[in-house]
C-alpha cells in the first residue's frame, strides 16, 4: 500500500499520521472526529504480537477497525471476500510503525491477519467504530479453505 488515502481494496484507507517531537517526548496523533476513516467510537484496545508470530485471520461484520501501531512495526495482510467489492479476490498489505506512522481503516467485511515485525514489544491500537458484540467477529485458521495460502 503505498501512502495516504485509498488503497486497492474497496473502503480500505491507509492515512499518515503527525508525530510532534518535544524537548520531553513526543505527542503521536491517531484520529479526530472529523478526519478520514472516523466512522464514530465504540471502543479503543491495545493488542500485543510477538516477533514473527501472526495472528488471524478475522472478520468483523459490523465494526471498522482503525489500527495503528505506535511501539514495533506489525505487518498487516488484508484478504477481500465480500460479495459484490469490486476487489474481490484481492489481498493487500501494509506495514505500520513509528517510523512510517500511519492509520490502517480497516471496513467491516474484509478479513485480516497481522504479524509481529520488531523485536520487542510490537503493540498496536484498534480505535473501532462501536463496542465489542459477541458473535460479531469471525475467525479463520491460517490455513483454511476460503482464503487463498498467504506468505506470511
Amino acid at each position: 500500500m503505498g501512502g495516504g488515502g485509498i488503497t486497492g481494496l474497496n473502503g480500505v484507507r491507509l492515512t499518515p499520521l503527525a508525530t510532534i517531537a518535544g524537548s520531553q517526548g513526543a505527542v503521536m496523533h491517531v484520529m479526530t472526529s472529523a478526519g478520514p476513516g472516523f466512522h464514530g467510537f465504540g471502543e479503543a484496545y491495545f493488542t500485543t504480537v510477538d516477533e514473527g508470530a501472526v495472528k488471524g485471520w478475522k472478520l468483523h461484520e459490523q465494526l471498522v477497525c482503525n489500527l495503528v501501531v505506535p511501539v514495533g512495526a506489525v505487518r498487516f495482510v488484508l484478504y477481500d471476500d465480500r460479495e459484490g467489492s469490486a476487489s474481490r479476490g484481492q489481498f493487500e498489505e501494509a506495514v505500520l510503525s513509528p517510523d512510517d506512522y500511519r492509520r490502517l481503516t480497516i471496513p467491516n467485511g474484509v478479513w485480516f491477519a497481522f504479524q509481529g515485525r520488531a523485536h520487542g514489544l510490537n503493540l498496536v491500537l484498534n480505535l473501532a467504530n462501536i463496542a465489542h458484540v459477541d458473535g460479531e467477529q469471525r475467525s479463520l485458521p491460517l490455513e483454511n479453505d476460503l482464503i487463498p495460502p498467504y506468505a506470511f
